[in-house]
């Protein structure tokens, strides 16, 4: 062998290992692997909303997302956000510069719920995948322009309610699937009222969202673009209980605290009944008469279904000796206490619902439908939709589950498409 050829082995052997050495020190999260994921996987998002419930969303920790723009129309939330959302982060006021962006895979969406639809049906047009705040729209018609949007442009939609698949189900104590699991069993019969309320756990926080019919108008304060705000909502003098923490009380924007609550507490509702697909035919509201802006309470709002399972709201928690479900059969109540024997004992062998995507960042990857998707949250918002109509109305309405209108009655049907202020539209 030639010193020339040895020379060249020798260069070659060193210049294999140099690179072996090199290849070991590369970072597992740049290779991928259990528990680590590489960046060409890691997938993209903005916060469009920056609030109090918006900050929750820009704080979320998901090493499987990348968080590269914050946005909001005041500037001190827009600087809060900035702070918390790390270096990679781009801070926007106008949600469409957003949407411009094609290197942004996922947009959360926790405005106020009157910028829930426009926004949530530019990103689709956009290209984006959705996370949503509850409630999904302000009216049932905006519900309906998300679901065909999200469709027409393959979308994954996300509602941000989990009870359904995950955690206590407030005041019941208990998770939803053994309820699901009783109720799909048949142990409590058919057919079921179920009772949202203070004593069966469930406070409507209708005080504490409450409107004001006093407000006097206020200097807009130099951080807050009122007028950008207000967006498709009607003009209406500021004032600092309007927006912020203080707009659930007002008509224009939400619906008190059935608004606040309501997706949280009646989608899993809508789910245990196996009524994603449905809605109620009778909508009844006792309530004091309200005012045209600001949002007050209400005693009782009904829901019946055609099969008979009725839904009552229980406002004024006056139904102290309520089961949270009462079927024929038996109820069942706080921490599956129930007039049934052996109940725990006899879920322990009942047969499960079906498996449920619970994971977005999976949906995303793999274009499957999350969980709580636009189909199944546009059924639960239309429950509080509806009862928000029956409560503004004060009377029995009567509802078609297919067309989705209200029968012979113009009146309740102008809720379902209420105008926008220009130059916003669906």
């Amino acid at each position: 062998m030639n010193k020339r050829h040895l020379f060249s082995r020798r260069d070659f052997v060193k210049a294999s290992i140099a690179s072996l050495a090199t290849i070991t020190l590369v970072p597992r999260h740049v290779l991928g692997g259990p528990g680590f994921t590489p960046p060409s996987e890691v997938l993209t998002r903005a916060v469009i909303g920056t609030g109090g419930m918006g900050m929750g969303h820009v704080k979320e920790i998901n090493t499987a997302c990348k968080l590269l723009a914050v946005c909001d129309v005041d500037s001190e939330h827009l600087d809060t956000a900035l702070k918390a959302a790390g270096p990679d982060a781009k801070g926007y006021r106008d949600f469409r510069e957003v949407l411009a962006r094609k290197d942004i895979d996922i947009v959360h969406i926790p405005t106020p719920p009157h910028w829930h639809a426009l926004i949530s049906i530019a990103a689709a047009k956009a290209g984006k995948d959705i996370w949503c705040e509850k409630p999904m729209s302000r009216t049932i018609g905006e519900g309906e322009a998300v679901v065909a949007a999200i469709d027409k442009y393959q979308r994954i939609f996300r509602i941000n309610t989990w009870f359904r698949f995950e955690g206590n189900f407030y005041g019941m104590g208990t998770r939803v699937k053994p309820i699901k699991k009783i109720v799909m069993n048949g142990l409590l019969g058919w057919p079921l009222k179920v009772t949202l309320g203070a004593p069966t756990g469930f406070d409507w926080k209708l005080g504490e969202w409450a409107g004001r019919t006093n407000l006097v108008e206020q200097p807009v304060p130099p951080n807050l673009d009122y007028d950008f705000w207000l967006g498709p909502a009607p003009h209406k003098p500021y004032h600092p209980h309007r927006v912020h923490q203080h707009f659930r009380g007002y008509w224009d924007y939400d619906g008190g605290g059935l608004g606040d609550m309501g997706q949280h507490y009646i989608d899993p509702v809508q789910y245990i009944l196996g009524k994603d697909n449905e809605s109620p035919i009778e909508i009844e509201s006792e309530a004091p008469k309200q005012d045209l802006d600001a949002v007050s309470t209400f005693r009782r709002i009904r829901f019946k279904y055609a099969d008979g399972c009725e839904i009552i709201l229980d406002g004024a928690g006056e139904d102290k000796d309520a089961s949270f479900i009462s079927g024929p059969k038996g109820k069942l109540g706080k921490n599956l206490e129930s007039d049934i024997p052996n109940l725990e004992d006899k879920v322990a062998g009942l047969k499960d619902p079906e498996p449920q995507l619970t994971d977005f960042v999976e949906a995303v990857k793999t274009r499957k439908k999350f969980a709580l998707n636009e189909i199944n949250a546009h059924r639960s918002c239309t429950l509080v939709n509806l009862a928000k109509t029956a409560w503004q109305t004060g009377r029995v309405l009567h509802f078609d589950p297919v067309k989705q209108r209200f029968i012979d009655d113009e009146n309740a049907n102008s809720y379902i498409h209420q105008p926008m202020r220009g130059p916003w539209k669906i």
